[in-house]
C-alpha cells in the first residue's frame, strides 16, 4: 500500500479512501460510516478530489477492530461484540442511550424501530408490505401442514419474501433500511389471519392481533401489545442476535440474517418460553391455585417457566412495564393473579422475579390467544433488532465473527477405520 506523501506543514501521514478501505479490510462506502460515527476524521485537501485519513488514526482503528475480532471479552473468555444499540446496566436496558421502557411507553413499536436503526424519530412512522411480496409468502406459509408453528411460518415467509426482491444482496445502508421497512410487514401480513373480517390497515400491532385474537381489539389490549413489541424489539446480544450478526458477517443479505435469527428463536429456552409460561398459566388457573402446579414442575426437575432472568439479579425491567399496562384490563385480573401466585409458591423454594415470558403469558392467556402467540410477538418485535444488529455488522471487516475452534479428538495420524 503506497501512503500519500505529507502535506508542508503536515507531519502526519495521509490516506485515500481507497488505501483506508484496504487497511481496514472493508468497503470505500463502510469508511465513510465509520467517519459519521465519529471512529475516524476525514480532510479534503485542497485541490484533492476525495478524502484523506490520518494513517495513524486508521492504523489504530485496525489494531482495535483486530482485537474485537479475535473472539475474546479480557473476561473469562466469553465472545464481546461492540455495539451502539442496546446497554444492559443495573436492571434497566437502553435503546442508543435512551431508557427502553419509556421509549416503548411514548412511541410506536415502529418509531422504536426506526430509532434503533437510524437514530432517529419518524413520528407517526407506519410500515407498509408490497402486495406482490405479500402474495408470494402467503402462497409459501399456505402450502405448509396445519401443525406447523409460528416461527416455522415467519420463516418461510422470509425465505419466500426474499425471492421476490431480485435487489436483495444491495447491503448499502439506504437498501438495507428499505428492505427492513417491508419484510416486518410482509412476515405479519403473510400469518394466517383468526379473524376472517379484518383489514390489514392500521399500526402493526393492530395488523399482528388479527392473526393472535379472534376477539374484536380494543385500545388498552391493543397498546400492550404495542408495547410489548416495543419492549421485545432488542435485548443485547441474545443468541438468536449472534446467529445474525454471524450471518452478517458472511455478507449474508438482511432476508438471510433474518431466518437466522428465526431458526435460533424456536428454542424453548429463547423465545419459546413465553409459551411454557402460557401453559403453566393455565394449568395454575385451572387447579386454582400454584401449589400443586409448581409442586409438578419441581418434582420433575423442571425450571419454572417466566421466572428469573441472568442478566436481571432483582426485576425484568420489562416485565414490570408490561404488567402495569394489564392491571388497567379487567380481563387480565384472573391470570395476573396466577401469576402473582405462582411468584409467591415459588418464592418458598428460590426466591426469584417475574420475566418478560411470565408477563406475557398473562397477555397472551386474557386476550384468548394460543400459547404459541408469545413466541410470534417475540420473533415479529426482535426481527427490528437483528436488523439493527445486521445493519452494524455489514460495516464491520466481513468473516470477523469466525472462533478458532479448540480440537480435543484423537492426534493423528491414525489408521483409516475398517
Amino acid at each position: 500500500m503506497r501512503d500519500q506523501e505529507p502535506a508542508p506543514g503536515h507531519p502526519e501521514r495521509r490516506l485515500s479512501t481507497k488505501e483506508t478501505a484496504e487497511l481496514l479490510g472493508v468497503k470505500p462506502d463502510t469508511v465513510y460510516a465509520y467517519v459519521s460515527r465519529g471512529q475516524l476524521s476525514s480532510r479534503r485537501e485542497p485541490g484533492g478530489r476525495g478524502s484523506t485519513f490520518d494513517a495513524k488514526e486508521v492504523e489504530a482503528l485496525a489494531r482495535r477492530n483486530r482485537r474485537e475480532s479475535s473472539g475474546s471479552s479480557g473476561s473469562g473468555g466469553e465472545l464481546s461484540v461492540r455495539t451502539r444499540i442496546t446497554l444492559i446496566e443495573k436492571d434497566r436496558y437502553y435503546f442508543r442511550g435512551v431508557d427502553a421502557t419509556e421509549l416503548a411507553a411514548r412511541h410506536s413499536y415502529e418509531e422504536i424501530a426506526e430509532w434503533l436503526w437510524t437514530g432517529e424519530l419518524r413520528p407517526g412512522i407506519t410500515f407498509t408490505a408490497p402486495k406482490a411480496a405479500v402474495a408470494v409468502a402467503r402462497r409459501a406459509v399456505d402450502a405448509l401442514p396445519e401443525h406447523a408453528g409460528p416461527t416455522d411460518r415467519l420463516r418461510v415467509a422470509a425465505i419466500a419474501a426474499a425471492t421476490a426482491d431480485p435487489l436483495r444482496f444491495d447491503l448499502s445502508e439506504d437498501a438495507v433500511l428499505g428492505t427492513a421497512r417491508i419484510l416486518i410487514p410482509t412476515l405479519v401480513a403473510a400469518l394466517p389471519p383468526v379473524r376472517r373480517t379484518h383489514r390489514d390497515e392500521g399500526s402493526l400491532a393492530r395488523r399482528l392481533w388479527a392473526r393472535l385474537s379472534g376477539r374484536p381489539a380494543d385500545e388498552a389490549s391493543l397498546r400492550v401489545l404495542d408495547t410489548a413489541l416495543g419492549l421485545l424489539v432488542d435485548h443485547d446480544l441474545a443468541a438468536s442476535t449472534l446467529a445474525v450478526r454471524v450471518a452478517a458477517s458472511a455478507r449474508a443479505h438482511a432476508y438471510a440474517a433474518v431466518s437466522s435469527g428465526l431458526g435460533v428463536l424456536e428454542g424453548p429456552l429463547h423465545g419459546a418460553a413465553s409459551g411454557l409460561a402460557h401453559r403453566l398459566l393455565l394449568d395454575v388457573l385451572d387447579q386454582g391455585t400454584a401449589a400443586p402446579v409448581v409442586a409438578d414442575e419441581l418434582r420433575s426437575g423442571r425450571r419454572i417457566p417466566g421466572l428469573g432472568h441472568r442478566l436481571y439479579p432483582g426485576e425484568d425491567p420489562r416485565a414490570r412495564a408490561l404488567f402495569a399496562l394489564l392491571e388497567e384490563i379487567p380481563g387480565a385480573v384472573p391470570a395476573l393473579a396466577a401469576a402473582r401466585d405462582i411468584v409467591a409458591t415459588t418464592a418458598r423454594h428460590t426466591p426469584l422475579h417475574a420475566n418478560v415470558d411470565l408477563a406475557l403469558a398473562v397477555f397472551t392467556v386474557s386476550s384468548g390467544m394460543p400459547s404459541t402467540a408469545g413466541e410470534t410477538v417475540f420473533a415479529v418485535a426482535r426481527t427490528a433488532g437483528w436488523i439493527a444488529h445486521a445493519l452494524e455488522e455489514y460495516g464491520e471487516r466481513p468473516l470477523r465473527m469466525r472462533p478458532s475452534g479448540h480440537y480435543v479428538g484423537p492426534r493423528p495420524p491414525r489408521p483409516l477405520p475398517e
